[in-house]
């Protein structure tokens, strides 16, 4: 069976996929996306992805007449048409063709779904290291903080990690505040507290990040959110990084620094555990 992708109102095969070369998607950048995980054939957190989605069309203008009812819909058609339980998700939302006048213009809608390959098993057991970005998060851009399709200087920075066999890579704001990973949200914990950068850094509104703030609260774990600082990296106890497709990802050193004893410390593991768990909860198979 061909390969399946969602693209506006249509199940096609992928070859026969296509997107205008007037798309303002793909002229200037002028998009947004989700990357979502179907576990057991049920995506984690759809509802908090589409509203992140929304969210960020409605404050960077970009066209989102689709209700939650039909990317549901969309998503489980694709989800049947690819014969996969566990899969990777990408839903991308562009303001379509620019050669129609504004109010004529139709959103391009596109949802595919791959094979979901997780991280390597031995980065749980062991962890991972990180370097510092070279690059700078300007808080006054406009963008900073939703998950838009101009996503170039990121991928920059994560090529320039894994080129020094590294997992991820820091960025600091302008004003050298911690703020995420190039994929990723970014914890430490200091004398059992855990610490993370505020959404106003700005910082992606992470679905997993948001997620390991619950499960904190249900383990008792203190959580403050505030300005922290490369002092703060270096100086915790435990380091690690959240999406979906990671889940908890613990880091052992920052380039050279170990972090805390450089092993998987013991919040990091509670957390990934009650991760996995609220994944199994509620993503269990439908019969």
């Amino acid at each position: 069976m061909p390969d399946k992708v969602f693209l506006n109102d249509n199940l096609i095969d992928v070859d026969e996929a296509c997107v205008s070369v007037t798309d303002s998607g793909f002229l200037y950048g002028a998009g947004l996306f989700e990357t979502m995980r179907s576990h057991n054939g049920v995506v984690f957190r759809l509802e908090d992805h589409l509203g992140r989605l929304s969210s960020s069309a409605r404050t960077l203008s970009i066209s989102h007449p689709f209700e939650t009812a039909y990317i549901r819909e969309a998503i489980d058609r694709l989800l049947q048409a690819q014969q996969l339980a566990d899969v990777r998700l990408r839903l991308t939302l562009t303001n379509g063709t620019m050669t129609q006048p504004e109010e004529q213009r139709k959103p391009t809608l596109l949802i595919t779904a791959t094979e979901f390959r997780p991280y390597p098993e031995e980065y749980y057991k062991t962890g991972v290291m990180v370097i510092l970005c070279p690059f700078r998060q300007n808080a006054t851009e406009p963008t900073c903080g939703h998950k838009t399709t101009s996503y170039y200087p990121r991928l920059l920075a994560l090529n320039l990690a894994h080129q020094k066999h590294a997992a991820e890579a820091l960025w600091f704001t302008t004003d050298n505040r911690l703020a995420e990973g190039c994929v990723s949200n970014i914890f430490l914990v200091k004398k059992s507290v855990l610490h993370t950068p505020p959404l106003e850094t700005p910082v992606l509104p992470g679905i997993a990040r948001r997620t390991v703030r619950q499960l904190a609260q249900q383990q008792s774990l203190e959580l403050v959110e505030k300005d922290l600082y490369i002092s703060d990296v270096l100086e915790a106890d435990e380091v690690f990084l959240t999406n979906v497709i990671m889940e908890v990802l613990p880091v052992i050193s920052v380039e050279k620094h170990a972090v805390g004893d450089g092993k998987v410390g013991p919040i990091t593991q509670r957390l990934r555990e009650g991760f996995l768990r609220v994944m199994e909860q509620e993503c269990r198979r439908q019969e």
